[in-house]
Formats: C-alpha cells, structure tokens, sequence
C-alpha cells in the first residue's frame, strides 16, 4: 500500500473555506497597516494625531494602533506634553 504525503492537508483545504468576513477583516486590517505605517514614517504620532490626519475615527485608529502594537510592528515612545497621549513610532527591527 503506498502512502501518498499531504494527501489530509490536501482534502483539508478542499473541504475548509475561509468565512468572506475573515477575508474581509484581514482585507480591512491589511489596508489600515499599510496607512497607519505610512503616516508614521515621517515621524513619531499620537493617536488623535493620526486620526486628524488619516481623517477616521479614534477609535478606528486605536484599535487598529494597539492591533500593530501587539503584532511588533510599531511601539510606544515618548509621552506628549500634557501626559496625555504617547507617541507611537514604527518598531526597529533592526
């Protein structure tokens, strides 16, 4: 009897699909990324900052901020001036 390798995985994938709204999701995730490390390659930003710029929600901005946050991407700096906000900065992976 021969053993055919990945042959689970295989039907796996076949019979697994991914829901539309996980795609959507990551789809969303993906796109807020790609802007929020844009706006953060000039300089270190707080969160209402980026909001102003990007112009969306706080909330939208820090959810997604802390989701980059958690995953290694960006991470806090310095806190602003009046102790309210920290400045989030693209992470040095270097």
């Amino acid at each position: 009897m021969e053993i055919v390798k990945g042959k689970t995985i295989k039907y796996i994938k076949e019979k697994r699909t991914v829901p539309k709204a996980v795609k959507e999701d990551l789809k969303h995730f993906n796109q807020m990324k790609k802007v929020l490390l844009s706006a953060l390659k000039e300089s270190p930003k707080t969160i209402p900052r980026l909001a102003e710029i990007l112009q969306l929600p706080k909330d939208e901005v820090m959810f997604n901020l802390m989701s980059l946050l958690k995953y290694g991407f960006v991470e806090a700096g310095e806190i602003d001036d009046n102790d309210e906000y920290f400045y989030y900065k693209i992470k040095d992976n270097g």
